[in-house]
This record gives C-alpha cells, sequence and structure tokens, in this order.
C-alpha cells in the first residue's frame, strides 16, 4: 500500500470520516497522479448547516468573497472547519434548486472529481430549503482581477499562457470524467491557490437549477448556437474557452465579433494588451489569437476540443520551470513580507517574546464581543468565574502556566462569560507545555469569537507549525498580517 494511500486515510479519519474503502478507490488513488489528480483530499461529505454556520462566523458580511458582494444572487463565503481546513461556501438563494435529491445528486457527481486544476469540491448542505456547496478555498482572486483591475503590475506574458494551459488541462480532465458540460465559463470562474497557479472553480460544473441560466455574461459573450436553442453543449464550452483567450491576450473584456474582425484585418497589434511590449513576438501573439478565433468558429464542429487544446498550449510555453508565484508577484515566502514585532516572533516561535506582547495587549479582543448575563447567572456563578479568570491573568503573568490552564480551563467551564482572549492565553499556555494540538483549538475558538483576532490567527500558525504543518501555518500567519493591518487602521 502507498504512502499516498496512507495519507489519504490519514486524512479521512483526521477529518472525523469511518467508512469502508473499496478496491476501485484504491486503484483510482494509486493512478490519480497519471492524469493529474488529487488524493490528498477528503472524500466528498455533507455538511449540517450548523457546521458551515459556524466555518463562517454565520455567514459574515466580512467574510463574503463573492465579486458583487452581497448583491450577488449566490453569495460565496470564505470559512474555516472545525479542523482547521479553509473553504469557500456557496449560499445559493431561497427559489434555487427545488428539488433537494437533484441537487445532491449533481452535487455528489461533481464532488468525485479530484484534480489540481480544479477547485476541488469538498462538500455540501441540503438541510430545509437551505442549498450550499463547500470547495476548496483559493486566496489569490480571480482571473478578472488579475487581467482587468490590477494595481502592482499586469500579468506576465508567460503567466497568461500557463493560465491558458492549466485551464485547458481542467476543462481536458472534467471531459475525460463524463463532465464536459461547464456553465458560464468566463473571468471569474477562474482562481488562484496558494502556489499562485490557476484554477476552474468547480461551482461551474453543477446543472443549473429551475431558474438558473446557463449564461450570465453579456450576450456579446455566448455561443451562437446557444443563442438559438438555449442549450450548452461541450462546443459551447471551447467557444467560452475563446473569449477567455482574447482575455488573456488582450488584457480586456472584448466581444468576440469585435475580435474576430480585428483578426481578419491583421490588427492584432490593436488587440494586444500594450502593457506586455517586448514579453512575446509577433508570431507568439499570432498563434495564440488563431487558437481563439478557431475556439470561436460559428459552426460548433468546427472548433477544438480540450484535447487538441492542451496539444497546442503546450507548445506554447515559456520560462516553464519559473514557479507561478513568481510569475504573478505573489508572495510566496512569507520572509519576503513585511512582519510586525508579534508576526516575526511568530515566525521564530519566539513563545517568550509572544508572551509579553500579549500581557501589553491585554483584553483587547474581548472588546469586540458582548455577552448578557441573567441576575441569577451573576450573583450564582459570576464570582467563582471572576476569581478564577484573576487567578488563570496572575499565573499567566508570573509564567506557571500549568495553573493559567488549570484557572482557565475552570473560567471556560463555567460559561458565564465568553472571552476570546481567554481561549488565546491558554492557546499559549498549551504551546509552553508542548500541547500543540490543544493550542490550535484554542486558537481556533478564540477567532471564532471575534473574527477579526489577529492574535488568534498568529497562535494558529505556531501551533500548525509545531504540529509539521507548515504551508497552512503560512497561509494563518499571513492571515494574521491582513487582520493586524485591519485592525491598526481603524
Amino acid at each position: 500500500m502507498s504512502y499516498k494511500f496512507l495519507k489519504f486515510l490519514a486524512r479521512c479519519w483526521g477529518a472525523g470520516k469511518k467508512f469502508p474503502v473499496t478496491k476501485d478507490q484504491v486503484n483510482d488513488i494509486e493512478n490519480e497522479d497519471k492524469e493529474g489528480g488529487r488524493n490528498d483530499l477528503p472524500r466528498f461529505n455533507e455538511y449540517t448547516f450548523d457546521e458551515l454556520w459556524k466555518a463562517t462566523s454565520g455567514f459574515a458580511v466580512e467574510n463574503i468573497v463573492s465579486e458583487h458582494g452581497e448583491k450577488a444572487p449566490n453569495v460565496v463565503y470564505k470559512g474555516k472547519l472545525a479542523n482547521q481546513v479553509q473553504i469557500a461556501v456557496k449560499r445559493f438563494n431561497s427559489s434555487a434548486w427545488p428539488d433537494a435529491r437533484q441537487f445532491l445528486e449533481e452535487a455528489r457527481a461533481v464532488g468525485h472529481l479530484r484534480n489540481q486544476r480544479l477547485t476541488n469540491l469538498l462538500g455540501c448542505c441540503c438541510d430545509g430549503d437551505e442549498r450550499l456547496l463547500v470547495a476548496e478555498y483559493m486566496p489569490n482572486d480571480t482571473l478578472a482581477k488579475h487581467l482587468f483591475h490590477w494595481k502592482a503590475q499586469p500579468m506576465k506574458w508567460a503567466m497568461r499562457l500557463r493560465v491558458a494551459l492549466h485551464l485547458a488541462q481542467a476543462l481536458e480532465y472534467c471531459t475525460s470524467k463524463g463532465r464536459a458540460i461547464y456553465h458560464d465559463l468566463n473571468a471569474y470562474r477562474v482562481l488562484f491557490d496558494n502556489e499562485g497557479n490557476a484554477r476552474l472553480s468547480c461551482f461551474g460544473l453543477m446543472k443549473n437549477s429551475r431558474n438558473g441560466k446557463s449564461y450570465s455574461t453579456n450576450l456579446a459573450f455566448t455561443p451562437p448556437e446557444y443563442l438559438r436553442t438555449g442549450r450548452v453543449s461541450p462546443e459551447s464550452v471551447t467557444y467560452s474557452f475563446g473569449t477567455l483567450l482574447l482575455d488573456l491576450v488582450s488584457g480586456k473584456h472584448i466581444p468576440p465579433s469585435r475580435a474576430l474582425e480585428l483578426i481578419r484585418d491583421r490588427n492584432i497589434q490593436v488587440l494586444t494588451d500594450s502593457s506586455l511590449e517586448g514579453q512575446f513576438s509577433n508570431d507568439e501573439g499570432t498563434e495564440l489569437l488563431r487558437l481563439a478565433s478557431r475556439c470561436l468558429q460559428s459552426e460548433p464542429q468546427e472548433r477544438p476540443n480540450p484535447k487538441l487544446l492542451v496539444t497546442a498550449l503546450t507548445h506554447l510555453q515559456k520560462d516553464s520551470q519559473v514557479p507561478s508565484h513568481v510569475l504573478m508577484g505573489i508572495p510566496h515566502d512569507v520572509a519576503a513580507l513585511s512582519l510586525s514585532p508579534l508576526a516575526e516572533a511568530c515566525l521564530r516561535k519566539d513563545l517568550t517574546v509572544i508572551h509579553e506582547m500579549m500581557e501589553k495587549i491585554g483584553y483587547r479582543d474581548d472588546e469586540g464581543t458582548a455577552t448578557e448575563l441573567s441576575f441569577q447567572m451573576w450573583t450564582n456563578q459570576m464570582k467563582e468565574s471572576l476569581s478564577s479568570k484573576m487567578k488563570g491573568d496572575s499565573a499567566f503573568r508570573h509564567k506557571d502556566f500549568k495553573t493559567a490552564i488549570e484557572s482557565y480551563t475552570v473560567f471556560i467551564d463555567v460559561g458565564t462569560t465568553i472571552s476570546p482572549t481567554v481561549f488565546a492565553r491558554r492557546s499559549l499556555c498549551y504551546l509552553m507545555m508542548d500541547m500543540a494540538e490543544e493550542a490550535l483549538n484554542d486558537a481556533f475558538q478564540a477567532q471564532v469569537i471575534f473574527i477579526f483576532s489577529y492574535i488568534a490567527s498568529y497562535l494558529q500558525a505556531v501551533a500548525l507549525t509545531a504540529l509539521g504543518r507548515e504551508n497552512e501555518a503560512q497561509v494563518a500567519l499571513i492571515e494574521g498580517l491582513a487582520l493586524e493591518k485591519k485592525t491598526n487602521t481603524k
């Protein structure tokens, strides 16, 4: 049995999944690498609404990552599960997917796909009128933002070619698995992972609900046959891929009819992004536009299939040895970021300095929380609660971490008040006692209570490092930096 299969079992067991593993599943896992598959993800799971409510802090507005915010018909939130896995949660409006069975069947079918070029679907929730999808969270924005709304630097030509190839590979994989239809393929459906690689959103693979539309974009960008029949075919997806190639070449969202006119008139320079001057030859630009024009043929049968697209784009690749995050200008090494003193201490795992800083910060995070107490709770329990908290604070100050843990535990168990700072302090105490798992749980609880707690994110980073989960630790540290910056600018 391979290491990768054992890792798969460990992941699933760690997520609380107990199930029989079939011989077919073993074979699928062993063969996944041959086709760019993913074997480091748990199986598709059906979550409860309460789990996703907690993961998104009650579907807080601050966690919305949809391009159009609350105005989007189906809002996407970022969240974090109890096992610290970051997720994206798509919450459909109440009129979508009236047939619960149809929704579950579609979600399970898409959830069976596992590929490094997709934002893989991890699970769903079907509770009453609620319909939600849970996917991998991608932290580095959409292709639309990098192409049309960039600030620091435009996307490099080599990276644009790589994005095109990765998307073609995603479509080829989906086609090979019997999911050739992708709804409304556009630059907003393409996201970037931690490594800066492009991923195709799994949400577009879901068949549409009763009131859904296959194309929400301007009609000028929809395949001509869709305008005639209202149906999407694999060739329609290729047409949409052609519009994406135009986006990549031009850095603008140009209607296909206008682009084809410019190509026919050999006005290539008008089509190409002026910010890319000197990064590619005329032949390279012409080749990609020729491929785009083939995808945009009015007759569906004249368009290339995904396999042919992959072959054509593979030959066009440049700077293949340069990592995507370098081409994208995405900080991949935390050391490249401008760190605050607390972030630096967390990066060094200097628990003594972290302790000193947390002492100075005090109970600032508790100002963002509110607790209502009944008179009976005040008279019967408040005295014991305050006494245990004061004892815990004194022990924390004097670095008696064992006593601090005991006292803070009494305070938490009494439950008259909920304090993110107490959870954070007990988390650090656990780290001092080499109890990283307990420390991680408390740091997570602190952030559940107060989602803006950068201290909680930093403690998660230290705990994750102690557990050998370096990539997740890096994400938590960067998240803490963003929260600390936001807190200090208020």
